[in-house]
């Protein structure tokens, strides 16, 4: 049996936790970076035959996070695995309102979240893995507000443009390398998350599109976290991964 191994950031709740339940199969080892561990994940795995780690890490810390996946993939051969994978999921959104009225720790905390620790994250990956035989990826989970602007929201899409760029940048890294890994920031659709709660019961006067994230609930027109997953990791399992730095599950 061929064996895979997964790195997957915010899987305790959310899409996060629903990729991580599917990724729970025979001949995966999969570990989660996260602030909470899973018991529902322990249970899965023990009934797929999967090997689950669990790393209650906050991503705030990313130098933490990245040095200890660093060690952690350096203490490994690639021997074992036909494949790794890097899943970049994790994400927040500070208190939503504009850029004038936030607070400076809550924006250097969604930015550390956001944008450094996908970065770190991925350098640690890339660099220990670089001798490996198996078969590469990264895939960022970004958002169609890095590529479209809105009020209120000037950190979470800061942080989203910038992971769609720093990709692209990877993605020509790796092209010159024999061995290179795919890379793909991926925006997922909207999914019915607490992110999308807390959309929803932003103060109005404060955000001015918060009808039309209501508009969304109400039309039936969200993604369950189920249904939003299979999607990112039917895009993940495509041939020709990678071959768009930048891309949309939607397009």
């Amino acid at each position: 049996m061929s064996q895979h191994l997964f790195i997957l950031t915010g899987a305790s709740r959310g899409m996060g936790l629903a990729m991580a339940s599917k990724l729970l199969k025979p001949g995966n080892t999969l570990l989660c970076i996260s602030r909470k561990t899973s018991d529902v994940l322990v249970q899965e795995a023990r009934q797929a035959g999967a090997t689950l780690l669990q790393w209650t890490q906050d991503l705030a810390h990313s130098a933490v996070a990245s040095a200890r996946l660093n060690q952690w993939l350096r203490e490994r051969s690639s021997a074992g695995f036909a494949s790794a994978v890097l899943i970049n999921n994790a994400g927040m959104i500070p208190d939503i309102g504009p850029l004038s009225e936030a607070d400076a720790g809550d924006v250097r905390q969604a930015l550390h979240v956001g944008i450094e620790a996908p970065m770190q994250l991925t350098a640690a990956f890339l660099g220990a893995t670089e001798g490996w035989s198996a078969r590469r990826k990264v895939l960022n989970i970004s958002s169609g507000l890095g590529r479209r602007a809105m009020a209120s929201q000037a950190v979470y899409c800061a942080a989203k443009a910038a992971m769609d760029h720093f990709t692209r940048c990877v993605a020509l890294e790796e092209a010159l390398k024999p061995r290179g890994a795919a890379i793909c920031s991926l925006a997922p659709g909207v999914i019915d998350t607490d992110m999308q709660t807390q959309l929803r019961r932003a103060p109005s006067s404060a955000f001015p599109d918060q009808q039309a994230f209501i508009d969304l609930k109400n039309k039936g027109l969200l993604s369950s976290p189920e249904e939003a997953a299979a999607r990112v990791l039917a895009y993940l399992a495509r041939p020709d991964f990678g071959s768009q730095p930048v891309a949309d599950v939607r397009e």
